[in-house]
């Protein structure tokens, strides 16, 4: 196997995330979830920091992480929630396969998922963009990359470069990424601005963002509204931090998917955004 790791000290959570059916309940958090939840899989793995842990680390020289441009950054779950994210009933309720028609992944193509968790889209991305391609594999969580590292060797899938990121810093090489899919991750981000400024050089000149996000602008999708994001919200912050609208795509059961290019005309605002 040919997959590669690059570590980082900093094990702050990002991952979404929901837990439970789509269909029939709403989202929770971490401190919510039970610790046995997919313990007989993960038993040998380090403990991930408590939610309070994560809060504190917010709190970043002085300046408050809680909130970005108007949102609420909405709290985060760990890697026990990990078996949600490859539960049977995905396909159902949101339709994975007709996200990966869309993407438009070809042979040989540079992708990353970031935000992987333990692989779900990873490894469906390593089957498109072939042996010729690369996949880079990003998470925050060391736990997460752990469980995709299994599941990419029992899939005998070995082009995925995984990448133990930072909050601040995806840490994926300049320029060379094709695709960068972020899957009800964004709306988590600690540092947003942060972040999409990572993203933006880690993308090769047609590079785009692919972003879904469960649609915040309809009540009846069953997650709790700090989850959701609005297309409005969506626009204004990916256009503030130099990302221009290049495609979308309304066919999804309870998600938007929204295509970002970079946009050369982009100036950074000197104003706070943060409140």
């Amino acid at each position: 196997m040919a997959i590669k790791t690059t570590q980082s000290t900093n094990r702050l959570r990002f991952i979404p995330l929901a837990f439970g059916s789509l269909l029939a309940s709403w989202i929770v958090c971490a401190a919510d979830l039970p610790s046995a939840v997919g313990q007989e899989k993960i038993e040998q793995l380090p403990e991930a920091g408590s939610v309070e842990e994560q809060r504190e680390d917010l709190e970043i020289g002085g300046v408050n992480r809680t909130k970005y441009m108007g949102r609420r950054i909405a709290d985060t779950m760990g890697y026990l929630g990990a078996p949600w994210l490859i539960r049977e009933t995905r396909e159902l309720e949101e339709n994975p396969t007709v996200v990966l028609e869309q993407l438009g992944l070809k042979p040989g193509m540079s992708v990353c998922d970031l935000g992987c968790g333990n692989g779900f889209y990873t490894l469906l991305m390593a089957q498109k963009v072939g042996p010729t391609g690369k996949v880079y594999a990003v998470d925050i969580q060391p736990e997460m990359l752990q469980l995709l590292s299994r599941r990419a060797v029992e899939a005998k899938i070995d082009q995925i470069d995984m990448i133990h990121s930072t909050v601040k810093d995806a840490k994926l090489p300049e320029g060379k990424v094709d695709l960068l899919l972020l899957v009800d991750v964004y709306h988590e981000f600690s540092h947003p601005e942060e972040m999409l400024a990572s993203i933006r050089k880690s993308l090769s000149p047609e590079g785009v963002i692919a972003l879904v996000e469960f649609r915040g602008e309809d009540p009846r999708v069953p997650i709790k509204p700090l989850h959701k994001m609005t297309k409005k919200q969506i626009l204004k912050e990916y256009q503030a931090n130099g990302f221009r609208l290049v495609r979308e795509f309304d066919g999804l059961p309870i998600q938007h998917l929204m295509f970002f290019g970079i946009d050369e005309t982009w100036k950074p605002a000197d104003k706070d955004t943060n409140r």
